[in-house]
Parts: C-alpha cells; structure tokens; sequence
C-alpha cells in the first residue's frame, strides 16, 4: 500500500497562493493514480482535483477549475497542488489520496469523469484563507 504525506498548507490572504506537497512511498511512483480532496469544517469530504497513473490527464471540481494545478515530480515521488486566486471558501483540510480508480459517470446533469479514492489517504494539512 502507498503511504501519503502532506504538507505546504498554511495561513494566506484572499487572492494569494499556496502550493501544496504530496510525498509518496511504498510503490512505484507513477503506476498509480493520485488526488487531492478537501474538508471544510460542518462539511462532507468533497474532489479537488486528480492525475491519472500516466500523467497524461489531470481533472478538477468546478470550483477549482482554473485557479488550481495538480502536476507532479517523479524524481522526487511527489504529487503537487498549486493553488492561485485563494478565496475564503477554499479554506479547508487538503488530504492527498493515492491509487484511486478513474470512471465515467454517465448521470444526466453532470455527466463526466470522476476520481474514486483509493484506500490510501495522508493526514491532511491545514489551509486558511482570509478575507
């Protein structure tokens, strides 16, 4: 099993950046898929954003859509997540999930390609943004 650790997280102004670190162990890294999800306080767990295992495709919610980035660095097993144009409703916990499952979900209104986690999960890291 892959063992995830995050860090990166911290305090920021609305309409800062921060990047986020993903440090991966356990596999080789790049033949399994990986994503970021988010958990704000009184909330559900909820998709950030994801890369497939080959690096070719990355997917993101809505609400992050062009204002956040996920690549990666295999020389350093390292998933990243830069994050631009910070407002107060992304403050959250960030957790980084590896080998996860992609799937086309073909319901009605929002068809489209989800990011299924795997059972590897990391604690998490604190992100703030004021306002």
């Amino acid at each position: 099993q892959v063992q995830v650790v995050e860090s990166g997280g911290g305090l920021v102004q609305a309409g800062g950046s921060l990047r986020l670190s993903c440090a991966a162990s356990g596999r080789t890294f790049g033949s399994y898929s990986m994503g970021w999800f988010r958990q704000a306080p009184g909330k559900e767990r909820e998709f950030v954003a994801a890369m497939i295992w080959s690096g070719d495709s990355t997917y993101y919610a809505a609400s992050v859509k062009g204002r956040f980035t996920v690549s990666r660095d295999n020389a350093k097993n390292t998933l990243y997540l830069q994050m631009n144009s910070l407002k107060p409703e992304d403050t959250a916990v960030y957790y980084c999930n590896a080998e996860g499952t992609f799937y086309y979900s073909h319901t009605r209104y929002s068809p489209g390609v989800r990011y299924s986690p795997g059972g590897s999960w990391g604690q998490g890291t604190q992100v703030t943004v004021s306002s």
